[in-house]
């Protein structure tokens, strides 16, 4: 950056219904390709069909609408697709063994997320296998998260699935400390909130696939389409457990 290339940086701010006008902005600009992040993908795309995307995203680009398919994504996008809305049965699991004698869970969702309903109905599949009782919770702004604690004494719930979310890992330490306060044993996708004090976490690895949706974008900046370039999908997943907030709740943590 400043040698052979310039990166024009355009943030929502969290408020999703954001990211069309920004998205119009950049093609206003006739950038040469447009890394957008998660929520923001199906806006760049609804704003170009000439000008490249490469999208890092949490959900199936597929059934979302921003490819044809993986192996062939035709158009003007292609990407990265990291595993975490795929994953979110997995945490609720995952808490599930923590607290084996609990059987109220809550799933904390931000409701203008596009990946709400998929995520939701996944886990809520999930919860009835494991006979389960599965309270979905809203929250938007930090004022919803007095809400969201309140509900979770009344519900005697005895786990906290947060969902992926821009607005909920930028928030990771506020979270973490609300949760800990509440004694509310709690598992998120982002390792910022295990290390900010929170019980656990489990997602993929955010480094890795930034790191890939770089390599991406270079590509197309060398002169490659996007059309040729296959949307690769993360393998790897991080767990991360914080034994000292475990022993804080008076949890034992199951050897491996």
């Amino acid at each position: 950056e400043g040698q052979n290339v310039a990166i024009e940086y355009r943030w929502a701010e969290n408020q999703y219904d954001r990211l069309p006008a920004l998205a119009a902005d950049l093609v206003r600009r006739q950038v040469a390709v447009i890394l957008a992040n998660n929520p923001a993908a199906l806006p760049a795309k609804a704003a170009t069909t000439t000008i490249p995307i490469a999208f890092q995203v949490g959900s199936d680009p597929v059934a979302v609408g921003l490819v044809a398919s993986l192996n062939r994504p035709g158009g003007n996008l292609t990407g990265i697709t990291s595993l975490n809305v795929e994953i979110g049965p997995k945490r609720l699991e995952l808490l599930r063994e923590l607290v084996p004698t609990t059987t109220i869970f809550a799933l904390l969702v931000n409701p203008t997320n596009p990946n709400v309903e998929t995520l939701s109905r996944d886990l809520q599949a999930a919860a009835r296998s494991l006979g389960l009782q599965l309270h979905v919770l809203h929250a938007s702004t930090e004022l919803d998260f007095v809400t969201v604690f309140a509900t979770l004494t009344k519900l005697r719930a005895g786990g906290l699935v947060i969902g992926p979310d821009a607005f909920f890992n930028d928030r990771s330490e506020q979270l973490a400390e609300l949760t800990v306060r509440h004694a509310v044993p709690t598992i998120s996708q982002y390792r910022e909130f295990a290390v900010a004090g929170g019980l656990m976490s489990y997602g993929g690895s955010t480094t890795d696939s930034f790191r890939q949706v770089g390599v991406y974008t270079g590509r197309i900046l060398k002169g490659e389409k996007p059309a040729d370039l296959p949307v690769q999908q993360a393998t790897k997943a991080e767990l991360i457990l914080n034994l000292k907030t475990a022993k804080a709740l008076g949890l034992t943590v199951p050897l491996p």
